[in-house]
């Protein structure tokens, strides 16, 4: 079984089309096993209109707690990009998720900071490790596929990434 890191953030809408792409191509790869590594765009304390680490740390509970991550990911992606709700806070992020996990379990793990860890080890690896400039961008085989600013990442991009290394 391959590894397939991704890493992603809920708040970029390049992020979401990376998505839309990966989903449409994991059924052409039943061997490679997807390592979901939601990270920050714009890591606080940077200065930006929206931060999405309660997103990504409601992916980390969301994982503890069994739950359907691709169910997780378009909630939070629909959120964030579609309904353009304020993931900045806590209560409209649990409400968005109250019908996939424990809307208590999941408030107390966001207010008492809960899996920052996580996510600060994500953004450190996506940034300052493999030097990446944008989301979403693809590791495997310890080979990477950065994604452009402004661009993201083609379909045909991932599909050969992930052919040439599965």
């Amino acid at each position: 079984m391959s590894k397939l890191e991704v890493f992603f953030d809920y708040a970029c809408p390049h992020c979401l089309r990376g998505h839309e792409y990966l989903m449409e191509l994991l059924p052409q790869f039943p061997g490679i096993e997807v390592q979901w590594r939601p990270c920050e765009a714009h890591p606080r304390p940077e200065e930006y209109s929206r931060h999405s680490d309660l997103c990504a740390r409601g992916m980390f509970f969301a994982l503890d707690q069994g739950a359907d991550l691709f169910e997780y990911h378009d909630s939070m992606y629909k959120t964030a990009l579609i309904d353009k709700a304020d993931i900045d806070d806590t209560n409209v992020v649990v409400k968005s998720l109250e019908t996939l996990l424990d809307s208590a379990g999941l408030l107390e793990a966001l207010s008492g900071g809960s899996y920052e860890s996580e996510l600060f080890e994500n953004n450190r690896l996506v940034w300052d490790e493999y030097l990446c400039d944008a989301v979403p961008s693809y590791r495997m085989g310890g080979e990477l596929l950065k994604s452009e600013r402004g661009v993201g990442v083609m379909k045909e991009q991932l599909e050969a990434f992930m052919k040439e290394h599965s």
